[in-house]
């Protein structure tokens, strides 16, 4: 993200997956806790920590990039259940054998073609919705949508 180092201190240097990834393998195996990460386990913790992550949202409504009204206390607090979130999903895709970071990246490329800019800039309309206005026909009055996937433009795609 934009501005994250300046918000973590000077000096700060981001942190690559696959440093994160060896990090936590030695941190899990000096504790014996190998046994435990089966795909499964994994990812139901990490459903949990999302979980945690949507309870601190849950009743502020809407509110502004940055989190200009929000106290320290509440950052940092959002700070340690997206590192639980994150640290689940590393440990996840490392016990599966998925290189987090290339699936990431083309996945984005995926989605660049399922969603063009030309279609959808600024609109956070269903594909279906967007793809009706271009390849749509009538029968009956009846239109039938050639997109055999309906997932909403803002959902990151599928």
């Amino acid at each position: 993200m934009k501005g994250q180092a300046e918000n973590e201190g000077e000096g700060s240097k981001g942190v690559n997956l696959e440093e994160l990834k060896n990090k936590m393998a030695d941190f899990f195996e000096e504790r014996d806790w190998d046994q435990f990460h089966t795909p499964r386990n994994l990812l139901l913790a990490l459903v949990g920590e999302v979980g945690e992550l949507s309870e601190i949202f849950q009743w502020k409504g809407e509110v502004p990039r940055g989190l200009p009204d929000w106290e320290e206390k509440e950052k940092q607090h959002l700070g340690e259940e997206l590192s639980d979130v994150l640290l689940y999903l590393v440990r996840l895709s490392d016990i599966c054998g998925i290189d987090l970071g290339k699936a990431a990246l083309r996945k984005l490329e995926l989605n660049a073609i399922k969603y063009p800019a030309s279609l959808c800039k600024g609109s956070s309309k269903k594909l279906a919705l967007l793809n009706k206005s271009t390849t749509t026909t009538s029968t009956n009055n009846n239109f039938y949508i050639s997109s055999d996937n309906e997932n909403g433009a803002t959902d990151g795609g599928e």
